[in-house]
């Protein structure tokens, strides 16, 4: 048993006068009880998902910087029509940061044993410099791993292998991915590789195209190239794919997947059917890259479905046996399959300036950031 210890936190705020605040603030860090332990956060990714709740609705271009230097700030506005959805976070300044990994500093009776050790966690409020957690929720880190190379081992590892286990428990035998050249479509696309599963990759440029072909990927499409229907349902046909996991959420993007799916299907139908071929065509929207509605016109038959895929119910789907054996094989693969890589790490302070928030905020393909409230 220790006394606890004090640092710095990052804050997210909806006002209900319709502005977004960001802020640091210095927190104590409860002291471990029994069979709890506190880490020293020192790496912790700014994913799609964290960005929901650190930027929210609010109009980045509006972006100001505090005038505290000691605990910089950043406020921005956010678009009237917006609020609406707004109304359960109002006035509550909310602790940011899903996952990441770092040093235990301090443990309570029974957790003596993680002293010291590197684990990663999936805790909330990761955006800080001292998270207090059960010890039965770090996950242990292989010896020679830094906490950066564990900081990812969550969401995205167990993400790409939902997508992979979705696939078989729902009768499919290829999938189809698109922002496929990101940390998390890169990791698919190695996964897929090394199991022999055939996977459709939608990039949306040439260079994106290029560094997957280079990763070895075998089919890739790029959506901005003019012969993108011909090419995505040559791949669909000759990977047989029929499910697809979609990042990208707005626009007709699904509606264009469908479309090829059943293109593909259609070449080997045996003749004219005025419902569309009897082939499932299924895809799970789980990402938000593009925020406007979702178009589709049906042009793809009565065989299809479009639905949500979230990983926390996928995991309860699963259950804790399955869930386990998922994230050993995580820990196995973590610096090969399961390796995300950063373009820049940033501290606490520095996450707050507005020019970078605009920069982890473009969700960028290839562009990740790393902050290490240890800095």
């Amino acid at each position: 048993m220790t006394d606890g210890f004090s640092g710095l936190q990052l804050r997210s705020c909806v006002t209900s006068g319709g502005e977004l605040q960001l802020t640091l603030a210095q927190v104590d860090t409860p002291a471990p009880g029994p069979g709890e332990v506190v880490v020293r956060i020192e790496a912790a990714p700014i994913n799609p998902s964290d960005l929901g709740l650190l930027t929210g609705p609010a109009d980045l271009s509006t972006l100001v910087a505090g005038t505290d230097a000691d605990l910089p700030s950043a406020t921005a506005t956010i678009p009237e029509k917006r609020m609406p959805g707004m109304k359960a976070r109002l006035d509550q300044a909310m602790p940011v940061g899903n996952e990441g990994a770092g040093t235990v500093v301090a443990t309570g009776e029974g957790a003596d044993h993680l002293l010291g050790k590197t684990v990663a966690l999936i805790a909330g409020a990761m955006y800080a410099q001292y998270r207090t957690v059960r010890a039965a929720d770090a996950f242990v880190l292989p010896d020679d791993a830094t906490p950066a190379e564990g900081a990812s081992v969550f969401v995205n590892p167990l993400t790409a292998l939902g997508m992979v286990e979705t696939m078989r428990l729902e009768g499919h035998s290829a999938l189809i991915h698109t922002a496929a050249a990101s940390n998390l479509g890169q990791m698919l696309n190695r996964i897929c590789l090394a199991d022999g599963i055939g996977l459709v990759n939608i990039v949306r440029s040439e260079a994106q195209a290029t560094l997957l072909r280079d990763a070895g990927a075998v089919h890739v499409c790029d959506s901005s190239a003019p012969d993108f229907a011909e090419t995505l349902t040559d791949a669909v046909a000759t990977t047989g794919a029929t499910i697809a996991f979609d990042a990208i959420g707005g626009g007709d993007l699904v509606n264009r997947i469908l479309t090829a799916i059943e293109a593909a299907a259609n070449r080997k139908a045996g003749g004219y059917s005025r419902y569309g071929s009897s082939v499932h065509k299924q895809a799970y929207i789980y990402g938000s890259l593009d925020v406007r509605a979702t178009m589709i016109d049906r042009n793809f038959g009565l065989a299809w479905g479009i639905g949500g895929w979230l990983l926390t119910p996928f995991l309860a789907r699963v259950g804790p046996q399955r869930t386990a054996e998922l994230r050993a094989r995580v820990n196995a693969e973590l610096k090969t399959t399961f390796a995300s890589h950063y373009t820049q790490v940033i501290s606490l302070r520095e996450a707050l300036d507005p020019a970078v928030i605009a920069a982890y905020a473009r969700r960028a393909t290839g562009e990740k950031f790393l902050i290490d409230p240890s800095r």
